[in-house]
């Protein structure tokens, strides 16, 4: 398999129109949570009917609003929603690390049952509370997405959940709390090139520092057609 890398790219706003133009081009799955600016991504191709990026939603935001519910209410029906999400988790630890194919078979064998019976107990418990409250609200955040949630049993190569992201992601957020503002535009472009080279040296075991010093050494005297050399891993 390909080294794992992260990406980081900088726009001066939110608006889901720089996440489109970066990924038109692709195609296969869309790993992230509900941020609504990833909709247009997931329409259907007009031509096979399919969305060019199938979504691939995330069960860490899902069982958070169940979790949140709970440590507020206490609610039974909460809890067990909870623990049924649970085995479902207790099966990714156990393939974890294994290869796609095996992922893929256990996951058919045992998650997707345990998926069937936790939909049937979520929509059996929102017939019987009221649709106005949070209990409710936090069972169609699962229910109404449960397409894209389902997703990771029909290939190993994903994950039940995107924390991967919310983890390369944490460290941008704190900084930016710390430091506010990154000067410019062009200072935010700068910043996210270090945040890729760093964050990437991370998942592949190398110290950045190291990394860096290195690169700043040869980068100037390297040949442009061969930059991959170059890369962390």
């Amino acid at each position: 398999p390909n080294p794992p890398a992260a990406f980081y790219r900088y726009s001066p706003d939110r608006k889901g129109e720089h996440a489109q133009a970066l990924l038109a081009p692709a195609s296969g799955f869309l790993h992230a949570d509900a941020y609504a600016g990833f909709d247009k991504l997931n329409e259907p191709d007009p031509i096979t009917g399919r969305p060019r990026l199938e979504p691939v939603a995330c069960w860490a935001h899902a069982r958070r609003e169940l979790f949140d519910e709970h440590a507020k209410t206490k609610s039974p029906i909460a809890r067990q929603a909870l623990d049924k999400i649970g085995g479902i988790f207790a099966v990714e630890r156990e393939i974890n690390g294994r290869s796609a194919e095996v992922r893929l078979a256990v996951r058919q064998a045992q998650s997707v049952p345990l998926l069937a019976d936790l939909r049937d107990y979520l929509e059996t418990s929102l017939g019987r509370i009221s649709r106005k409250g949070d209990l409710a609200k936090a069972i169609r955040y699962s229910l109404n997405r449960w397409e894209a949630l389902c997703r990771f049993t029909e290939d190993g190569r994903l994950e039940m959940t995107n924390n991967a992201a919310e983890r390369a992601i944490r460290p941008l957020t704190l900084g930016r709390r710390n430091w506010t503002f990154l000067g410019s535009d062009s200072g935010g472009e700068r910043a996210a090139v270090f945040y890729t080279l760093i964050q990437t040296c991370k998942l592949n075991g190398i110290n950045p520092e190291a990394y860096l010093a290195d690169l700043i050494g040869r980068v100037s005297d390297h040949p442009a057609n061969r930059i991959d050399e170059l890369l962390p891993w």
